[in-house]
């Protein structure tokens, strides 16, 4: 059954008006989550100390990104098989598909939880985590994980609300979200003097709350995404397209933890004051990753609705404006991060070691985002057609497998945090010159037949 064009819908109006008001709200939405991040981190920073802020964003931080981040990034993954059914007006299809996606994700949530609460200290070890930082860090991860199938569920939610041209609802309960983490945190950490344990408790709460809101919405929709008990279930005509698509994202995010983690051994190999700086770096330019990741989010559902309704002609103008708008943004934000980084350090934390070890690490980072850029919209419009596989090891092969060589070797040579840090900056330029090559050569507009077809 076909539906009704509505403002959801991505497949007609002005490309790049349409890929803006779309874009914006996702981009709103990761920033109020990296506001939130600053201020956990200026809470464990000021009012718990540095080993604190080390165990929550160091070897724990990296242990989430693999573990977590593989599964929400399967979500991202599974949501382009909704926005190619969407667009092209299959209703009782797209209702199917979100049902099965979310009770599969709400079991793999289940899974991770024990996992996690059972494996936390060896991975830890495995990280060889500071001494002095890993207790802190088994109880930051044991609570975290209880609500991990909150967050798988709230993921899927999301991004499929994404996938069907919403992107202002999950922008709306993840401020609802925020505000309830700082609040707790405030609670948990100033008043009632929890700690690690208090930020811990504040963000599983927080997610709580967001996929509540989310799950109420999606119940009461009358929009053809509503999700109905019947179909909750572990079969369905595109589930095994949704873990096509999804797998490949999920392994490209998991392999982004994996070299992340051998990174972090070298940053834990320098001291706990560069474990603490590498952490608040990622507070202070994660903006710019949210900002990126956002427009990579919104290219992703919107190549994915107009190539499931046969609309090349608005994929191509995608591509074009979205890289248009891609370098426009990376180039404001360096500049923005490079002139805020400092006060906002000083605000962040006391420790003068760590403020100008943090803004070193900022110097090496900042200026090179540009090379970033070429990545992040290719690499979606690509997710958005379906071809999932060889831009994995693309990308697998030139950020992942390369970041864990230069470790192996240079860095062992040279045992010092430029070198560190210069890892990161030669891969993107490795990796985006590969991924153009291979968007140029390749057949990817062909791709989203296979997705449509049952």
């Amino acid at each position: 059954m076909k539906r009704q064009l509505s403002n959801k819908d991505l497949t007609s109006g002005t490309v790049w008006k349409r890929l803006l008001v779309f874009f914006l709200p996702i981009a709103a939405g990761t920033c109020i989550q990296q506001l939130y991040n600053a201020v956990d981190g200026l809470i464990v920073g000021r009012f718990v100390g540095t080993v604190a802020l080390a165990a929550v964003g160091g070897s724990s931080a990296q242990v989430i990104n693999v573990l977590i981040g593989f599964f929400v990034a399967v979500t991202a993954g599974a949501s382009v098989v909704i926005a190619q059914i969407y667009g092209a007006g299959r209703s009782e299809d797209v209702r199917i598909a979100a049902g099965n996606a979310i009770a599969v994700f709400a079991l793999l949530g289940l899974f991770l939880m024990v996992l996690g609460l059972l494996a936390s200290p060896a991975m830890l070890r495995m990280l060889q985590t500071p001494e002095d930082t890993m207790s802190a860090s088994v109880l930051y991860l044991r609570i975290y994980f209880l609500g991990v199938p909150f967050i798988l569920v709230l993921n899927m939610e999301s991004n499929m609300l994404r996938s069907v041209g919403d992107s202002f609802s999950p922008f709306l309960f993840m401020v609802v979200g925020c505000v309830s983490n700082i609040v707790l945190d405030v609670i948990f950490v100033v008043c009632f003097g929890w700690g690690v344990a208090g930020v811990a408790i504040a963000t599983v709460v927080a997610q709580i709350i967001n996929m509540l809101l989310l799950t109420r919405l999606l119940i009461r929709t009358d929009e053809p995404y509503r999700l109905s008990f019947r179909e909750l279930k572990l079969k369905g005509v595109y589930l095994s397209n949704m873990f096509r698509l999804g797998i490949p994202s999920g392994l490209q995010n998991a392999m982004y933890g994996v070299s992340n983690m051998i990174v972090q051994i070298g940053v834990n190999s320098l001291g706990t004051v560069v474990v603490a700086s590498w952490a608040m770096t990622s507070k202070i330019d994660g903006v710019f990753w949210a900002v990126s990741n956002a427009l990579g989010a919104a290219i992703t559902s919107f190549v994915g609705q107009n190539l499931g309704a046969r609309r090349m002609d608005r994929v191509q103008l995608c591509v074009r404006q979205g890289l248009i708008l891609a370098f426009g943004i990376t180039l404001s934000l360096s500049g923005l991060i490079m002139l805020a980084a400092k006060p906002l350090l000083r605000l962040l934390t006391k420790d003068p070691a760590v403020i100008s070890t943090t803004w070193e690490m900022i110097l090496y980072f900042v200026p090179f985002y540009f090379t970033w850029t070429l990545i992040e919209v290719l690499s979606a419009v690509l997710r958005g057609s379906g071809d999932a596989v060889r831009p994995v090891v693309i990308i697998g092969l030139g950020i992942c497998l390369f970041r864990i060589l230069w470790i192996c070797t240079v860095f062992r040579m040279v045992h010092t945090m430029p070198v560190l840090c210069l890892t990161y900056v030669a891969s993107w330029t490795l990796t985006s010159v590969m991924i153009l090559l291979y968007f140029v050569r390749s057949d990817w507009r062909d791709r989203t037949r296979r997705i449509l077809d049952k």
